[in-house]
């Protein structure tokens, strides 16, 4: 039997000195006991959930900085993404996939929710294996060695209006039949490092009756994520075609719960904000993709006021780090109300700890796997801080999280671990030089005329 010794490893309820673990041969936390000091691995933390991602705009992060037009926002971003969109195939996803899961891990993820939506060729028939897509994403995650929850995305009209999908979108899309058979042919592949579940991608590209119908037919514990209210436009468009916000619809239509994921939620009545949280759902904020489109600001301290779960992803990879992510929705909060320290418990003032807690509370119901705290029987996933860094000299318990989060630009990540196997060693994954190498022919193929 495998075994961790940890000098310090954090928990909610902080830190807590020479935490011991057996691991079976799963990868997964048998016993908890006390440490061996003498074989103490460091200042330990449960590795950190992405929670929303599309794998392939790693590849255009940083391509659509220049302004189009005076009123440049997600709608001009969105061509630019199309663009991208139409040129990948089975390998280059694999190549980028892989890339952006290396970096991923490197700086703390350990799980990926990844929305997946580029399911066909480019003029939208399917590939000779209609899950070719899919399966070079779990070839990443495997290659890489991240932990998965595939959501293939239903993607079957370009509006609410009903109109048929343009031709950039025609490879996105699928009746329910086909794309419920691609949900069963995946599943077949689950396992301990991977989870199959289901992505609506919004309440204005999926009709109300095959909303149902996909719901019908998933499993009972089926993960549901949903982009939703992200856009000012969508929703006014939900207002006027369905009389409703699209938050306010979806709490009023379907049955919302704990296995759900709602996407950006950016754009909130108070009511819709209690709603949320009441449902048990999870809402994946995406701080940095969210800023750099112009989206909005989530409305953090309300939510969290309701009792709302909610952790964080990174999207459109613009930045691949939690730490980025978690810093960032303080950041917002502390801009729109002039004031500082926002996101914090009632029983801790710790900034750093409220967001981290967060984060690793939403983990397991957002992506169905048995991840987040390191308690028995979950997956043995965590990170190994950099304590000989610079920004810790002196760290105490008191202010490790808040300096790990706050203190920097430099990657405090030593050492990660998924399933009790190290998979970043010294700051650098265990491929990185060759993961590198194939994502560099990817994008000069990608980026060819």
């Amino acid at each position: 039997m495998k075994t961790l010794d940890a000098a310090m490893l954090w928990t909610p309820a902080g830190w807590q000195a020479d935490a011991g673990f057996d691991l079976d041969a799963r990868g997964r936390v048998a016993r908890r006991r006390s440490a061996e000091p003498s074989a103490s691995d460091g200042w330990i933390v449960p590795g950190i959930a992405n929670l929303h991602s599309h794998a392939f705009q790693r590849a255009m992060a940083g391509m659509a900085e220049r302004q189009t037009n005076p009123s440049d926002s997600f709608w001009t971003w969105r061509e630019t993404m199309y663009r991208f969109a139409a040129r990948f195939d089975p390998e280059s996803l694999h190549a980028v996939a892989a890339q952006l899961y290396a970096e991923m891990l490197e700086a703390g993820y350990t799980t990926v929710c990844e929305f997946h939506y580029l399911h066909h060729a480019p003029d939208g028939r399917p590939y000779d294996d209609p899950a070719a897509m899919s399966r070079a994403l779990v070839a990443a995650a495997r290659d890489t060695g991240i932990r998965l929850t595939l959501l293939p995305v239903l993607y079957m009209t370009g509006g609410f209006d009903g109109r048929a999908l343009g031709e950039r979108q025609r490879r996105f899309g699928h009746d329910v039949e086909a794309y419920l058979r691609l949900l069963d042919t995946l599943r077949s592949d689950e396992g301990d490092s991977l989870r199959i579940g289901c992505a609506l991608h919004s309440l204005r590209a999926v009709p109300v009756d095959a909303m149902r119908d996909v719901l019908a037919a998933l499993p009972s514990d089926s993960r549901v994520h949903i982009h939703i209210a992200e856009q000012i436009g969508e929703v006014q468009d939900c207002l006027a075609l369905r009389g409703a916000r699209p938050v306010e619809w979806l709490l009023a239509n379907v049955d919302v719960d704990a296995r759900w994921t709602l996407v950006h939620a950016t754009h909130l009545t108070e009511a819709e904000t209690r709603g949320i949280a009441g449902s048990g759902a999870t809402v994946a904020i995406c701080t940095t993709t969210e800023g750099n489109l112009g989206d909005g600001l989530f409305p953090l301290r309300a939510y969290l006021d309701a009792g709302g779960a909610w952790g964080v992803g990174s999207d459109s990879h613009i930045s691949v780090s939690p730490i980025e992510e978690l810093r960032w929705l303080e950041y917002g909060q502390r801009l729109v109300t002039r004031h500082r320290n926002i996101a914090v418990r009632p029983d801790s003032p710790s900034v750093g700890e409220t967001l981290l807690c967060g984060a690793m509370a939403s983990a397991t119901r957002s992506s169905g796997h048995a991840i987040g705290m390191l308690a028995e029987d979950e997956h043995a996933d965590f990170i190994v801080l950099d304590t000989d860094a610079p920004q810790f000299a002196g760290v105490q318990q008191g202010d490790a999280i808040d300096r790990w989060i706050f203190s920097g630009n430099r990657n405090l990540v030593r050492d990660v671990y998924v399933g009790g196997q190290r998979v970043v060693a010294n700051g650098a994954h265990r491929d990185r030089d060759a993961t590198a190498v194939r994502y560099g022919q990817a994008m000069r193929k990608l980026l060819a005329d």
